[in-house]
């Protein structure tokens, strides 16, 4: 953007899991018409919305109107990060951990350091409610929970028999019950 004053960045940090509401959506876009160039940005895996160019005396006024609206900004540069989770519980089975309230509980309780940047260096929370980490919290985060599995692994051998000698249909029958290719 050449030949421009300022041009700063907000960015919201997203509700826990992830779900916007096309009201909320709308409201921002409303609030970011009003005090920025009204162009965002979905913000990859962190689920945040970047407000992109506004000028330096529409910072608080729009942080004002988005907070009227039950709507923060995240944390952005060398600080700490909108905490980001899984969908968890909500729409995943394999979900061993309550994400969503684990996100919410760490967001409420650094609200003021995602605000005021008061450390040197960037520190991202990421939660995963199981194993298969989807949010890539072992690997984009300092500090990673993600849920296990507490008990002992149950198996149905009689089932597992019965699937190896080909007694059930594949998927249970949801592609079809066709030979396959390695039959």
């Amino acid at each position: 953007f050449p030949a421009i004053a300022h041009f700063h960045t907000m960015r919201i940090n997203q509700p826990t899991g992830k779900y916007y509401t096309s009201e909320k959506l709308r409201t921002v876009c409303d609030v970011w018409e009003e005090y920025g160039s009204g162009m965002t940005n979905m913000h990859g895996s962190t689920g945040d919305i970047n407000l992109l160019g506004t000028t330096t005396d529409n910072l608080e006024p729009c942080f004002q109107a988005l907070a009227l609206e039950d709507m923060d900004i995240g944390g952005s540069g060398s600080a700490l990060r909108s905490p980001s989770a899984c969908l968890g519980m909500s729409r995943c089975e394999w979900a061993c951990i309550d994400t969503q309230a684990i996100i919410n509980d760490l967001t409420q309780t650094f609200q003021d350091e995602l605000h005021r940047p008061a450390w040197p260096y960037k520190f991202k929370f990421k939660a995963s409610g199981c194993p298969n980490d989807c949010v890539a919290a072992v690997a984009r985060a300092d500090c990673s929970i993600v849920g296990t599995w507490r008990d002992d692994i149950r198996i149905d051998q009689k089932a597992v028999q019965a699937y190896a000698a080909g007694e059930l249909v594949p998927c249970g029958g949801a592609h079809g019950s066709e030979k396959r290719a390695v039959d």
